[in-house]
């Protein structure tokens, strides 16, 4: 009976370091600097790589805005108070994958398909 009880404590404090160096090793994604009225996309995901800054009066409305050629974006975060919608095609074609974020402060640390071009929406 001593036997059974030692090797079942022995056996949970096992599980339970386990578990704890698992959760210690998966941290949650960071949120990376993006000032309050842009929207910022990152070349890699986690907002890592490159980081191209778009803002409003520099941006048109309702149009779509291809990333320059050759050059993807894989995290966005949309701090522009409007909504963005992101697209697989650089010329903002629905017949590719896209996306449309809220602009209330949307950080999205990981994209399902690799964005091309963007378009931003007066509401």
């Amino acid at each position: 009976m001593r036997t059974t009880t030692l090797l079942l404590a022995l056996t949970l404090t096992l599980t339970l370091a386990a578990t704890a160096t698992a959760a210690s090793t998966t941290a949650p994604p960071r949120r990376a600097e993006c000032p309050t009225g842009a929207l910022c996309l990152w070349e890699r995901e986690d907002f890592r790589g490159a980081r191209r800054i778009h803002e409003l009066h520099t941006t048109d409305i309702d149009s779509c805005v291809p990333l320059p050629p050759g050059t993807t974006a894989q995290a966005l975060a949309n701090r522009t108070g409007r909504p963005v919608t992101t697209y697989q095609s650089p010329e903002c074609a629905e017949t590719g994958e896209f996306e449309t974020y809220p602009g209330s402060g949307t950080w999205v640390p990981a994209s399902p398909y690799l964005i091309r071009a963007f378009k931003l929406w007066e509401s």
